[in-house]
């Protein structure tokens, strides 16, 4: 028998993320077989409906209104379930030692009018979003704007009232930032240091600095702009500030800007600005070829090809010390050579990625390589797969689609989202490759790497039974620093069959490598 209930709750607002972990643990509850927790905003009311819920309060619940959905397989799972939601949201939420318990705040006036706060963090709704970003300009504070769904028209007002107080506004849709040594979002630990970085790339971001953190140097700066920013409409307003302070900042010796490619007038003005400037310069435009001119006319500006080189360029400047890669030729021969042993005779590439940066990273360092890869997010329209559940020959998925993620977690909330496809995946004889990624870090899961090793273990069971070898690739964003501990993580995934990396774009090339030894680029056009 399956036990159903469901519970509105009128005007009674919580943050997205930690409607989204709580999710998640009433997930994990005995018996139970789904649940929703989030606002009532119209992606969250159609994952419900798909839960087989039907009322009029439903239909006329708004965005201001908590939805809590559970179906379960006895009815005192639902009573558990609802217990601990009770507990999560009336204010018995569990302190870290020694962190003093937080003042809440009804209205972000109310905590702008306490003074001291430099920043505001919003994380709300889409249809709201822009409404508190406002309050918090005029409360004279900066805004990270971590909520999506925000129009076009309401960034560009927001971003230019921002401007004209003086006030950033990152975002919408900011995953990351570090702001004077605080990290915002999506959020890694890394060293204090002199390279200031501006992008518009959230876990492009997360790469660059957890490379330049490995290598030794550290973060003056790192500011997130959302990812229209350089767009014709926005015109990079934010990017524009953020490089300019970056400029003036004392700290900050070498900048970096990372985004993809901006729109022709954008990029052109931005150029011309760098170039004007005292600092050098180092840009990632991911993407765009790059070819032979590296500089610009001014030489002080360095463009990259990709996110490993725009760390290493970073580093070089700033302690004027050589690097030339992560991994030499020959330890990605060594690995090559290795994973291979595991592959037994080929089979087609399958990427599941957390990271949208990360994944459109890999597409265009493989279609550099000579290699089509079909995605949900491909550029070539021809490679583009309408159906992201579907998978054809060489397939490379970021699984941080809205698709994925409506009514549900972010894989870098959940990671285990993704283990259902991971296992599909393995099981297809004609696929012998599968890469993915682990983002580490403050708001990631605790044990990401805990919860894809299970997957690597079972996907290398499936393959012994079916008498076939597969190769298992990992990438690994982190730093030493990050709370769910770098080498630990890596070292799980090592002893679950995973080749780990610590480089997005070194994993691409070993994917290459072993597509390039089986017999050719695998060119499949439809």
């Amino acid at each position: 028998m399956v036990f159903k209930r469901l519970v509105i709750k009128p005007n009674s607002y919580h943050d997205s993320i930690v409607l989204m972990r709580l999710a998640r643990t009433v997930r994990n509850i005995d018996k139970v077989v789904a649940a929703q927790v989030g606002m009532a905003t119209g992606l969250n009311k159609d994952a419900v409906r798909e839960m087989g819920f039907v009322s009029q309060e439903l239909e006329t619940a708004t965005a201001n209104d908590l939805i809590v959905a559970v179906v379960a397989e006895a009815e005192d799972a639902i009573d558990n379930a609802e217990e601990v939601i009770k507990e999560s949201l009336e204010g018995s939420a569990r302190q870290e030692p020694g962190v003093k318990a937080a003042k809440i705040y009804a209205t972000l006036s109310e905590a702008a009018s306490v003074g001291g706060a430099g920043i505001a963090a919003i994380s709300v709704p889409g249809e709201y979003a822009a409404r508190e970003a406002g309050e918090a300009l005029a409360s004279g504070l900066h805004v990270f704007l971590f909520s999506d769904n925000v129009s076009v028209e309401d960034e560009v007002r927001l971003k230019k009232s921002g401007k004209e107080k003086g006030l950033f506004v990152m975002g919408p849709d900011c995953g990351t930032a570090v702001i004077g040594g605080l990290g915002l979002g999506f959020a890694n630990k890394v060293r204090s240091g002199r390279i200031g970085i501006v992008a518009a790339a959230g876990t492009g971001l997360q790469q660059v600095m957890a490379i330049i953190d490995r290598l030794g140097e550290g973060i003056s700066e790192a500011i997130g702009t959302g990812g229209r920013d350089l767009s014709k409409d926005v015109g990079g307003i934010t990017t524009f500030m953020g490089l300019a302070f970056l400029e003036s900042d004392p700290n900050t010796a070498v900048k970096v800007l990372i985004s993809k490619p901006p729109h022709p007038s954008v990029r052109d003005n931005l150029i011309r600005m760098l170039d004007d400037g005292a600092k050098p310069v180092v840009v990632c435009f991911m993407g765009e070829e790059v070819g032979e001119a590296r500089r610009s006319r001014s030489g002080k500006v360095l463009f990259a090809g990709d996110l490993e080189e725009a760390a290493i360029l970073a580093y070089q400047l700033a302690t004027g010390e050589s690097k030339e890669s992560l991994y030499s030729r020959d330890e990605l021969d060594e690995m090559a050579r290795k994973v291979m042993r595991r592959v037994d005779g080929g089979g087609y590439f399958r990427g599941l990625y957390s990271g949208g940066t990360l994944c459109h990273e890999t597409l265009t360092m493989l279609r550099r390589m000579g290699i089509d890869v079909y995605s949900n997010i491909a550029q070539d329209r021809r490679l583009l797969i309408e159906d992201p559940l579907e998978s054809f020959a060489n397939t490379c998925i970021d699984m941080g689609e809205d698709y994925f993620t409506r009514g549900k977690p972010h894989p870098m909330l959940d990671p285990g989202m993704r283990v259902p496809r991971y296992i599909a995946e393995a099981g297809r004889k004609d696929v012998g490759i599968l890469l993915f990624d682990v983002v580490l870090g403050y708001g990631c899961h605790r044990d990401p790497a805990g919860v894809m090793a299970e997957a690597v273990r079972e996907a290398g069971r499936i393959r012994k039974d079916m008498g076939q070898g597969l190769a298992q690739i990992a990438v690994m964003v982190g730093t030493a620093g990050d709370p769910q501990g770098l080498e630990k993580q890596a070292a799980v995934l090592s002893e679950a069959g995973a080749e780990v990396l610590s480089s997005n774009r070194a994993a691409a090339d070993l994917v290459s490598r072993i597509i390039k030894a089986q017999g050719g680029t695998r060119q499949c056009l439809r």
